[in-house]
């Protein structure tokens, strides 16, 4: 008889950081939990991070549900591609979200993470490994400087920091899809070319936490091990953590951030 694929628990919460719709997305198949944190954009538009997220997430779950063990590189490229023409995308001047998707067999979890929505592995000898992609971060570091210290100094979040917030965004657009730069999903199927991969034995593997990044600012809880026995209570609890300890840092200073509250999602994959 073929091997058959683990039936894992896959348990997942979510929170808005706002007052309006979250921009982070989870979808799921029988093989795969994939996550989405679509960008934050300083104008308003019906097509902001949040619908891009919505659409290419849509489309990665058909395509991973009707072929569950085709390469994630090219999955991710087909949802691109299909997403910019079926909407008329323009690399460069549209919305931007990152993705993590986690998908196992009998034998291996796949792991692809494009943009700052990282996976948590803990083995079942109780290591924990992380596959991230922080390529953002080293972009545009002037214009971030200047927002934090605007938001050291004055308090208060980017959004109350209109042009040094604006000033980041689009110094981060510029790079954005260019080598040295970073690579995040937008308009452009060559960006998946660029996600961090990694692969494990599926034997190996006890739980994985995959999740947006509003998730993993502060280092709340304190270990990933301690992450992984709160989220295995339910992930809930986990995001409550995270958004208290934003709530502990009312004016920035401590983290200095875009927003008070950033939309959190977070799942747990646990393998038996």
């Amino acid at each position: 008889m073929p091997a058959t694929n683990p039936r894992p628990d896959v348990v997942t919460a979510e929170r808005a950081g706002r007052d309006r719709p979250t921009e982070d997305r989870i979808f799921t198949t029988p093989d795969a939990v994939i996550v989405l944190d679509g960008a934050s954009q300083p104008e308003k538009t019906s097509r902001d991070g949040g619908w891009l997220a919505e659409q290419v997430g849509q489309h990665l779950r058909q395509l991973l549900t009707e072929h569950p063990r085709a390469d994630l590189t090219d999955t991710l490229a087909e949802a691109i591609g299909h997403v910019r023409d079926g909407h008329t995308l323009r690399p460069g001047s549209g919305p931007s979200t990152t993705v993590s998707i986690v998908r196992w067999t009998s034998d291996d979890i796949d792991v692809l993470v494009l943009g700052d929505s990282p996976a948590i592995l803990l083995t079942r000898g109780g290591e924990i490994h992380q596959v991230r992609d922080d390529r953002l971060s080293r972009v545009a570091s002037d214009q971030r400087a200047e927002l934090y210290n605007a938001v050291r100094r004055r308090g208060g979040f980017g959004f109350q920091h209109v042009a040094e917030w604006t000033a980041l965004v689009q110094a981060q657009q510029r790079a954005r899809n260019t080598p040295g730069g970073y690579w995040i999903v937008e308009a452009d199927p060559e960006a998946a070319r660029h996600a961090v991969r990694a692969s494990w034995p599926v034997s190996d593997i006890a739980a994985v936490l995959t999740m947006t990044d509003g998730m993993d600012s502060y280092r709340v809880p304190a270990s990933w091990t301690a992450a992984f026995a709160l989220a295995d209570e339910h992930p809930t609890l986990l995001v409550e953590a995270v958004h208290q300890a934003e709530e502990n840092d009312a004016d920035g200073r401590r983290w200095p951030r875009s927003k008070q509250h950033d939309d959190k999602a977070v799942a747990l994959i646990r393998f038996r």
